[in-house]
């Protein structure tokens, strides 16, 4: 079983830079740490610091491991105030999210919970949708909410609940509006278009329902982070899309102006827990916030 107080020795260890500055940290003599440090070198078979001159640095396997180290003593730092806060405090709310999903949507998502009446502190990550869900399946994540359900192909035990859809508009600075004022969606045709990038779901709908209308704009940018797309469209860059359920919201932050939208290309939002039934009153809040207000199921 692996010592926890020669791993906290070897964490401490690589965050000063060396063992004379942790042993200071924790009031130990450098010899009980180099001790410690080395027996646990030895029950691995590894070698986790290396001398470069006088200075101490990380081997391969020990950057490896600090990143373990850190996660594992982050989660315990969290544990310990939790359980000082006592009951009547703050819960934890630990939210993964998809980075291809739209910053303003998960905002929508996520208000109802800060309305809650036990006050709740969220702890929001964005990441690509593969290394949350390994996250949710060891419980360093409560929820992890993505434009995809959990995909079939991954060995994790976790469930879906769909927490609504909503069409797609288009968006143009009201110079690129101008310059392309026709009929919609016929004004796409040899526009200027920001799309979604290889990482969402929503790519390959919109560009098969281009197919189907037998339009050609000029592809000029193409972004995974949906933020960075309406920035350039800000710009004046190219027409570029986001869910029709925010699309007041865009105008009026964006400074831009519909263009037309379609109910023929529809974007999906899901909540994956490792829950059947959800009991955490954020997720329930979540859920039915999204039902009840945003998607208007």
């Amino acid at each position: 079983m692996l010592n926890y107080r020669q791993l906290h020795y070897f964490w401490v260890v690589a965050r000063t830079g060396s063992i004379a500055r942790a042993s200071e940290q924790l009031n130990l003599t450098p010899q009980t740490i180099s001790g410690q440090i080395t027996l646990l070198e030895q029950a691995y078979g590894v070698e986790l610091f290396q001398r470069v001159g006088r200075q101490l640095e990380l081997t391969e396997t020990g950057r490896q491991a600090l990143t373990y180290a850190e996660q594992m003593f982050q989660l315990g730092g969290e544990l310990e105030a939790m359980l000082r806060a006592g009951p009547q405090e703050q819960i934890l709310f630990r939210v993964g999210v998809a980075d291809v999903v739209p910053k303003s949507i998960v905002y929508r998502l996520l208000a109802p919970t800060m309305e809650l009446e036990n006050v709740l502190r969220i702890n929001c990550r964005e990441d690509k949708l593969e290394r949350l869900l390994a996250d949710l399946a060891i419980q360093r994540l409560d929820l992890v909410i993505s434009d995809s359900p959990m995909p079939p192909h991954l060995d994790i035990k976790g469930y879906s609940q769909k927490l609504g859809e909503c069409g797609l508009s288009f968006f143009a600075t009201p110079t690129l509006a101008l310059q392309h004022d026709g009929p919609f969606p016929e004004c796409l045709h040899d526009a200027p278009l920001l799309i979604p990038g290889q990482e969402t779901v929503l790519r390959s709908r919109l560009l098969r329902w281009l197919g189907d209308q037998h339009l050609q704009p000029r592809i000029v940018g193409e972004f995974d982070d949906s933020a960075l797309m309406q920035a350039f469209g800000q710009s004046g860059s190219g027409i570029f899309v986001a869910p029709s359920v925010i699309a007041e919201e865009v105008c009026r932050q964006y400074g831009v102006q519909l263009i037309g939208q379609t109910e023929a290309v529809n974007e999906s939002f899901y909540a994956i827990s490792v829950e059947r039934k959800v009991k955490h009153p954020g997720i329930v809040a979540i859920t039915e916030g999204a039902r009840r207000e945003l998607f208007n199921w």
